[in-house]
């Protein structure tokens, strides 16, 4: 009996261990999550699927700060110094969020890491150190989750029709 009780008690602790960071309570991702790479660059993001929903202009409104993606918002690290959408940006990581437009997205590097969502953005938005516009492409066939590749030359985010690709140069 009290090498069950024991047993039961390891394993509550380490469920329990799972689940905190930083003495709080971490929220459950719902959707997959992916980090893709390149020589100079790694993305860290949320998968959220399309199933059957009108994406942007709906489920993610325009002219609003979208963590760009799903749960926590979405990481981007530079390995070494660059360009990012034509505009300098320094080696480091970063929280990579976007205001969806019809015709455009802004895109926002901000200093200030493990967010959840973009729903406290307007506190740290003073905390942003890049803002790039770039444009959108629309049709072709839809993207049912959300996907961004690393290239050598450009960041591509795909979702949906939509699609929006941000040039990089190291």
């Amino acid at each position: 009996m009290k090498k069950a009780s024991l047993i039961l008690l390891a394993i509550l602790f380490s469920a329990s261990a799972v689940f905190a960071q930083d003495g709080k309570e971490m929220k459950q991702r719902k959707s997959a999550h992916d980090t893709v790479k390149s020589a100079n660059v790694t993305v860290t993001y949320g998968r959220p699927a399309k199933k059957g929903r009108s994406i942007f202009g709906g489920l993610v409104p325009y002219g609003e700060v979208w963590r760009t993606g799903a749960d926590e918002a979405t990481e981007i690290t530079f390995k070494k110094d660059g360009m990012f959408g034509g505009k300098e940006v320094k080696a480091g990581t970063y929280t990579l969020f976007t205001i969806p437009e019809e015709g455009k997205w802004t895109i926002i590097l901000n200093s200030q890491l493990k967010q959840w969502g973009s729903f406290g953005y307007d506190k740290i938005k003073d905390k942003d150190v890049l803002h790039v516009d770039a444009p959108i492409t629309h049709g072709g066939k839809a993207v049912e989750k959300f996907t961004i590749e690393v290239k050598k030359s450009e960041l591509l985010m795909e979702w949906d029709q939509t699609s929006v690709s941000v040039p990089m140069k190291f």
